[in-house]
């Protein structure tokens, strides 16, 4: 007889910069809600994506790298990883799969020191681990830490994703659907259009730019015609950057507004027109009222 109940949980991914934490979830979802890029630090709050399955609800919850924080905006960020460690139902701690397992022992347990939920260790990337290393690497960290399970899995082929993902709804509880079957994120539109520009801005510019960059909608308005206006202001740190951003005859921030605009207009299934802005908000990743105008807090 076949076991008939609903179970649902929240689970929180964390791990460090760049591991492939947001790739995951957009795997597992099977849609983009949260951006990406090769840049570290992408992500900066905690995104909640829903996934329902026959019998299930999981609540996934996106973190920021885990790193050592210096501003402001990076203690903020490393608070929002190691705050989401408490209080879930589980957590997926993702790794590089090429990582040195015996270098990362010592974050593992600082970060999850004092966790009472249990653990599945992600070995991310295996696309990229020669198979004859993948299980000795797997035995070097089921050596350090008391994981629930050790699951190698590659978000961006996905390798092992849906094992991943029936593992998990068999450790959730029995319990509610927390959110209605029809969302993939409980973020407000606005949210994720200020996302998608940052995130173009992160692919398009100079490394310097994108961890200068926080982007603010000002309005988003739907008109009786059905499109959507929306107006955001791009924030830099520095003249040079808003040069950047704007590029030579306005071609950057052109191409920057045309990218997120068609991005934005996949998401809403609708046509968008989309103004953007640059102000130079001097050292605002350091300036805590800033950071707070800015939805850091």
């Amino acid at each position: 007889m076949s076991e008939n109940i609903f179970r649902s949980g929240f689970v929180s991914i964390v791990g460090r910069p760049n591991v492939g934490k947001s790739t995951l979830l957009n795997r597992i979802l099977g849609e983009k809600i949260v951006i990406t890029s090769d840049k570290p630090q992408t992500t900066r709050n905690r995104i909640k994506g829903i996934h329902n399955i026959p019998g299930g609800q999981i609540v996934f919850i996106d973190t920021p790298g885990i790193h050592r924080a210096k501003s402001r905006l990076n203690k903020f960020m490393v608070e929002e990883a190691l705050s989401a460690v408490q209080g879930v139902d589980l957590i997926l701690f993702l790794v590089d799969g090429a990582a040195d397992p015996v270098k990362e022992a010592g974050m593992i347990k600082e970060v999850l020191g004092g966790v009472s939920a249990p653990v599945i260790l992600v070995m991310n990337k295996i696309d990229l681990v020669p198979k004859g290393e993948l299980l000795e690497r797997m035995l070097c960290y089921g050596e350090n830490y008391p994981f629930k399970e050790i699951i190698p899995v590659s978000a961006f082929t996905g390798d092992g994703v849906e094992q991943l993902v029936q593992l998990v709804h068999g450790l959730l509880p029995q319990g509610p659907c927390y959110f209605p079957d029809d969302i993939l994120t409980d973020l407000p539109e606005r949210f994720i259009a200020a996302e998608i520009i940052r995130e173009k801005i992160f692919r398009l510019t100079h490394d310097e730019v994108p961890y200068s960059v926080a982007v603010v909608v000002d309005s988003f308005k739907e008109r009786e015609d059905g499109l959507v206006s929306i107006a955001a202001t791009i924030n830099v740190e520095r003249d040079s950057q808003k040069g950047i951003v704007i590029g030579k005859k306005g071609e950057m921030l052109k191409r920057i507004g045309t990218q997120a605009r068609h991005e934005i207009e996949r998401l809403l299934d609708t046509k968008v027109f989309l103004e953007l802005f640059v102000r130079v908000s001097g050292e605002w990743s350091d300036n805590s009222r800033m950071l707070k105008e800015f939805g850091y807090h």
